[in-house]
């Protein structure tokens, strides 16, 4: 089951890229550091009553995009190599990268979206 976790979003990230033309490494930075995190402080944001997360987390992507302007591939590529690195550093306690990726990419924001939606459905009632 792990595997095939893991293979439906390898190939939806893969899919993702060719549709906007960017790289595998960039679209998993995208995803992963801006678009997943950017849906999180917009919940959070609204449950609090207050814009305070997302504009932050914006003026910070806008930070890394200027300061990598023309060479944002490669830090993409730099960032997404230390992404790796952190996932085989669980290897330690018997895991696999494979399984690591499912874990912390798959399961962990799961879990925080389900969180942060039961939050915010009793914020709404």
């Amino acid at each position: 089951m792990i595997p095939r976790i893991f293979g439906v979003v390898a190939s939806l990230l893969h899919t993702g890229a060719r549709l906007f033309r960017i790289t595998y490494n960039e679209i998993n930075i995208l995803v992963y550091y801006f678009l997943i995190p950017l849906t999180w402080t917009v919940m959070v944001d609204y449950c609090l009553h207050l814009p305070i997360f997302t504009p932050v987390l914006l003026v910070i992507w806008a930070g890394i995009v200027l300061r990598n302007w023309g060479r944002f591939g490669k830090w993409c590529d730099w960032l997404f190599d230390r992404s790796v690195d952190f996932l085989y550093y669980f290897n330690r306690w018997g895991g696999n990268y494979v399984l690591n990726s499912v874990i912390i990419c798959v399961l962990i924001p799961l879990v925080i979206y389900a969180v942060t939606l039961v939050w915010l459905i009793k914020t709404i009632l």
